[in-house]
């Protein structure tokens, strides 16, 4: 199956982006490089949001950057998952960002594989704040390997 029917079979939806202020995802030679992408979850790790919810905020970013790689570049196969970069809206005592950002890394290893494409190098970091008080902020890197 390819990569683009393991992520509609995850239930993501592909839809048209119109330009906005900043380019949501870039081409540079062989490289997809996006901008941010916020969850739809507000609030602060450690103070009222769960792991598990922010587990879900991080899948939900990797569902946005996957929309809008796909406007970019027209579909997920041929890509290799290079890097991610989580942030998470957390208290000074939360340290289980590594936890919630593993919601955006499963997603990627379960549209790319694990052992193959979907094989990532990854940084979790805690914020004091991000954008509109976003409960988690992920941006990413591909190659294009086709």
């Amino acid at each position: 199956m390819s990569y683009q029917k393991n992520a509609e079979a995850q239930g993501i939806t592909f839809a048209k982006q119109t330009p906005g202020y900043l380019n949501l995802c870039i081409r540079s030679g062989n490289q997809l490089i996006t901008s941010g992408h916020v969850s739809d979850l507000k609030g602060k790790l450690g103070a009222g949001v769960s792991v598990d919810q922010g587990y879900q905020a991080a899948r939900n970013c990797a569902e946005k950057i996957l929309n809008s790689v796909w406007n970019t570049y027209g579909t997920l196969d041929g890509l290799r998952v290079i890097k991610v970069l989580g942030c998470v809206n957390s208290t000074l005592e939360f340290s289980d960002q590594h936890l919630v950002i593993n919601g955006c890394s499963d997603l990627l290893h379960t549209i790319f594989g694990k052992d193959g494409d979907g094989y990532h190098a990854r940084s979790a970091l805690g914020f004091a704040q991000l954008p509109t008080g976003a409960a988690v902020e992920v941006e990413a890197i591909f190659e294009i390997v086709a």
